[in-house]
């Protein structure tokens, strides 16, 4: 009896939130089933689900391509097709927008999951934007199809994409950590979800391009974190016909990691009273 092991219990500052991400990574599988189940829903068994993905961005384009590269006659990045410009600016706004609304209810479309076990809430949120990735995926299938209809060639800095979606799934996660939180205490808060995003639309530059924003406001109007994305997602497919604004793209960065850190730390504040909510 004297020999045997003694367990002992350490209770060591900053414990809590070292075990949670620690956590997160034990329930990678969880992530993953959440995820996949997420696309499933989506796709399965239904028409309109894979008909949307090609349609909504392809309609957006036609619209876009004719009031501000027809009647507005506005210019396109160094001669490139308008459509084409257009469309690599639907492509990530898409992304952004699916994202944003099936993270910011993902937490109150759960209720009765969390209700039941624990595991961290945060991998609900994740894989609500992962499964919106799908779309994006369709769609660089459909741009991959434009660039041949109008024979535009890719450079080098195509090599750069994934970079840019990785940037797009954090611009959307941050805002939609906080948004899914104050869901779940304020169910009304939804509908004011796609306000935002439709609002988020007509001053982001999806239809036309951020190089005809006079100079003088062109620092400000980059605080936009959706501009940095559209327009490193066009640099990507147009090279240096669509150049970089770096000092924008900084400033751009600068606010996702801001939105970024907001939302974990509004979401990790409230995280444990959503199974008494929901």
């Amino acid at each position: 009896m004297a020999n045997m092991p003694i367990d002992e219990i350490v209770i060591a500052p900053g414990g809590i939130e070292q075990n949670y991400w620690h956590e997160l990574w034990r329930y990678r599988e969880l992530f993953q089933v959440l995820a996949w189940r997420d696309v499933a829903i989506r796709y399965k068994q239904t028409v309109i689900g894979v008909a949307w993905a090609v349609v909504r961005p392809l309609l957006t384009m036609v619209v876009f391509t004719l009031v501000f590269g027809r009647l507005a006659k506005l210019p396109s990045d160094g001669g490139a097709p308008y459509a084409v410009m257009v469309f690599a600016g639907v492509l990530p706004w898409t992304f952004f927008s699916t994202a944003l609304a099936d993270a910011s209810n993902s937490l109150v479309a759960n209720a009765n999951l969390i209700g039941k076990t624990y595991f961290p809430r945060l991998i609900v949120p994740a894989a609500a934007i992962l499964a919106s990735a799908v779309d994006f995926v369709i769609g660089l299938a459909i741009l991959a199809a434009i660039l041949v209809w109008f024979g535009v060639v890719p450079g080098w800095q195509i090599v750069f994409l994934p970079a840019v979606l990785i940037a797009t799934f954090l611009a959307s996660f941050g805002p939609g950590l906080w948004i899914t939180a104050v869901n779940v205490r304020y169910r009304d808060f939804r509908y004011v979800v796609p306000f935002l995003i439709q609002l988020g639309l007509y001053v982001s530059p999806v239809g036309f391009s951020s190089g005809i924003v006079p100079a003088t406001w062109r620092l400000v109007y980059s605080l936009n974190p959706m501009v940095g994305i559209i327009d490193s997602f066009r640099w990507c497919i147009l090279g240096e016909r669509s150049p970089l604004y770096w000092p924008g793209l900084g400033l751009g960065a600068a606010s996702i990691a801001v939105m970024l850190w907001l939302g974990l730390r509004q979401f990790r504040k409230l995280e444990k009273g959503f199974a008494d909510l929901l």
